[in-house]
């Protein structure tokens, strides 16, 4: 019987077809909903041909890591429980939580939005790009969150 324990290994995803990038490949995993995968990867595709052509000069790629890139909050707070009080706690947040944090802000925000999904995602996805729009709004909101509560960072575990 083996003493030590396994030590877990997240599985990545396999790269996208068509742009054979894994961060592509997660992005659409985000989208997906109720195990639709090839809807959600249309999705993803018909945004990023919009994005390509309303920024004629980008890699549609290339603007999908600068827009999550762009999003991804460097710190956040956790309620931590002290004698009784619970104080909003400032610590810094790992790259790959950053990055699905941005994902997801990202795509809830285009989903939020009334009309078609792609056209919604590419909004997002340009705005967040230029430093703009709701998911940046976010970032920009837990940033001063933590600022605010940075009295409390000696509380961290």
């Amino acid at each position: 019987m083996p003493r030590r324990q396994r030590k877990y290994r997240r599985p990545s995803p396999q790269p996208d077809p068509v742009y054979h990038s894994l961060q592509l490949a997660r992005f659409i995993n985000k989208v997906m909903r109720q195990g639709k995968k090839s809807l959600s990867r249309k999705i993803v595709y018909r945004a990023l041909e919009k994005v390509k052509a309303e920024l004629k000069d980008e890699d549609p790629l290339q603007v999908l890591a600068t827009a999550v890139e762009n999003v991804r909050p460097q710190m956040e707070v956790r309620p931590r429980r002290v004698g009784g009080a619970t104080y909003q706690v400032p610590i810094p947040v790992r790259s790959r939580r950053g990055e699905s944090l941005a994902m997801r802000w990202i795509i809830h925000f285009a989903r939020k939005k009334v009309g078609p999904m792609e056209e919604n995602l590419a909004q997002e996805l340009i705005a967040a790009y230029r430093n703009e729009g709701e998911a940046v709004k976010k970032k920009e909101e837990i940033h001063k969150l933590a600022e605010a509560n940075r009295a409390f960072a000696h509380f961290r575990w």
